[in-house]
């Protein structure tokens, strides 16, 4: 299953076209509109204002409720731009966007308002995509959760059991420890006040997946394939799987996972390498975290350079953005994860 993502922040709809969807699934529409919801804007004072309907209009693809295995097409009207804000930045790109990259990949063609393709806002077909992955997936007894593992240095309860994570799911703000979620609101509206933003990491799980899956090689490794669909996201600088940068500070004593039998089954009694060894799947909940930068739009002054005559010169952002994208991004990255674990499949 392949999926093309089309649209701009600021054009008149966003999209996503998905090609090799098995026929028969009966896709469940509601169940794509709460997942955009979970990553909607607009709800709580950690999010842009900027508000959308995020209402998904089904093209083709599907007939009397299931998909016919032609390309499913989804639309999403965009009606809450407001472009006037960027006019001023169209030759001065903004710091650590994507606008400077974008500039010279286009030759100058780059449509900028709200960061064009560029812009988190192609998160919500995605979002949409990944529904339809997760519904697949649930078919092969396959299960997609995560929740904000750290925003600005406060890090939420630890991951002790994946089940946890489905409760997750359902709350406004998804951490395991509500009392920690309060300590990164706290942080999240104090950089706000500032005209600043912070970032975090989001770890995620993926239970199901059988033992064997992927290759040591490259183009099939487990941790390269997740990578590729992870990096896609905007604002993922890093990806760790099990233990990931911690293992620089254990031995190998505590590093490995031991093997043992459970039910007649081959289970390692920790989890640090992920789930993964050798870039195959070991059976183990594939597990993994992600670092996601802080938004780059922030309400200060920042050194820029005008593309029209090379000198440098001073720039503020306008308009609306998150002071911290990580809440939102929690279904975003499930999203990657669950496309990600389909291609991994074979769907």
């Amino acid at each position: 299953m392949r999926h093309v993502i089309f649209g701009e922040s600021h054009g008149p709809a966003i999209g996503v076209v998905l090609e090799g969807v098995p026929p028969g699934l009966e896709l469940d529409l509601d169940r794509m509109a709460r997942e955009l919801a979970r990553r909607a804007t607009g709800k709580n004072p950690w999010s842009t204002a900027r508000k959308e309907a995020d209402e998904v209009q089904v093209l083709s693809g599907v007939f009397e409720g299931k998909t016919t295995g032609d390309p499913l097409a989804l639309l999403i009207f965009n009606g809450d731009q407001h472009s006037k804000d960027y006019e001023a930045l169209r030759f001065t790109p903004r710091p650590s966007h994507a606008d400077y990259a974008g500039f010279l990949r286009s030759g100058g063609c780059l449509d900028y308002r709200g960061g064009g393709h560029f812009s988190g806002r192609l998160t919500a077909p995605l979002v949409a995509a990944g529904s339809v992955a997760k519904q697949l997936l649930e078919r092969r007894g396959v299960w997609v959760g995560a929740h904000i593992s750290s925003i600005y240095g406060i890090l939420d309860a630890a991951l002790e059991d994946t089940a946890d994570l489905r409760a997750v799911a359902e709350k406004d703000f998804p951490v395991l420890d509500d009392a920690r979620g309060e300590e990164m609101k706290a942080a999240i509206l104090e950089a706000k006040g500032d005209g600043d933003s912070v970032g975090g990491a989001i770890e995620c799980a993926v239970t199901g997946l059988p033992a064997g899956l992927g290759a040591p090689d490259f183009g099939s490794n487990v941790e390269g394939l997740f990578a590729q669909y992870l990096f896609a996201v905007p604002a993922v600088k890093g990806v760790d799987f099990g233990a990931g940068t911690a293992f620089s500070l254990m031995r190998g004593s505590e590093a490995n996972d031991p093997f043992a039998v459970q039910d007649g089954k081959i289970v390692t009694k920790t989890n640090h390498s992920g789930g993964v060894n050798g870039g195959i799947t070991n059976g183990m909940p594939v597990v993994f975290e992600v670092t996601v930068r802080p938004t780059a739009s922030i309400a200060r002054p920042q050194e820029s350079v005008d593309l029209r005559t090379g000198e440098e010169t001073e720039i503020e952002i306008h308009g609306r953005h998150d002071p911290c994208i990580v809440p939102r991004a929690v279904p975003v990255i499930e999203a990657a994860a669950a496309l990600a674990s389909c291609a991994l499949l074979g769907i």
